[in-house]
């Protein structure tokens, strides 16, 4: 595969990078406007306030890429992998979004969450709770939650549980509240009652 000059990529010089091995590239601030990257694997890349406007991403690796402060306004992203990318800031106005979504849009539905000690806790996220599906991970969030049940190897557990990340309780028929809620796709982890669609991701997290 030709080696690129990542000084004229960086400097808008080169717009077809279709299937380009871009993979860890320092590209911060780069000029990728319109650029064609079908297919290019980004992986690990450093793209921090670079200017993607317009950029046609399809089906590009941006695993673990450092999109923090990019300009993605009008991107095609669709089918592109985007896990565990950091979008922080990053201006998505217009752009074409992988169409995938986690949890459910609309309605109630039942959720699982791994807690301290290896409990299993089962949530039931109400119909008029916001819910957030990440562009980034698995893990999705939901305003706020009700603790339907609890298990610990495979049993009953009656009595109180915490979480992993800050030790809130949990206990069956509480209402879990986080101190706010972040809408944010861009972001994986944020504010809201994290949880997990299948039991089976819960149980291995």
């Amino acid at each position: 595969m030709e080696i690129l000059d990542l000084e004229k990529v960086k400097k808008g010089e080169i717009k077809d990078l279709r299937e380009a091995n871009l993979w860890g590239a320092d590209l911060w601030g780069a000029d990728l406007r319109r650029a064609d990257l079908r297919g290019a694997d980004l992986g690990g890349a450093y793209l921090w306030n670079a200017d993607l406007r317009g950029a046609y991403l399809w089906n590009a690796n941006l695993s673990e890429a450092y999109l923090s402060e990019a300009d993605l306004r009008g991107a095609n992203l669709w089918r592109a992998n985007l896990w565990g990318a950091k979008l922080r800031n990053a201006d998505l106005l217009g752009a074409k979004l992988p169409d995938y979504k986690i949890c459910p849009a609309g309605g109630s539905f039942f959720a699982w969450k791994k807690l301290q000690n290896s409990i299993i806790c089962k949530l039931k996220i109400p119909a008029y709770a916001r819910r957030t599906s990440s562009l980034v991970g698995r893990k999705c969030r939901a305003e706020f939650a009700i603790v339907e049940y609890m298990e610990k190897n495979g049993k009953l557990f009656k009595g109180v549980a915490y979480s992993k990340h800050d030790g809130t309780e949990y206990k069956v028929g509480k209402i879990m509240k986080p101190d706010q809620y972040d809408p944010d796709i861009r972001v994986e982890c944020s504010h809201g009652i994290h949880f997990l669609i299948s039991y089976e991701e819960a149980l291995n997290y």
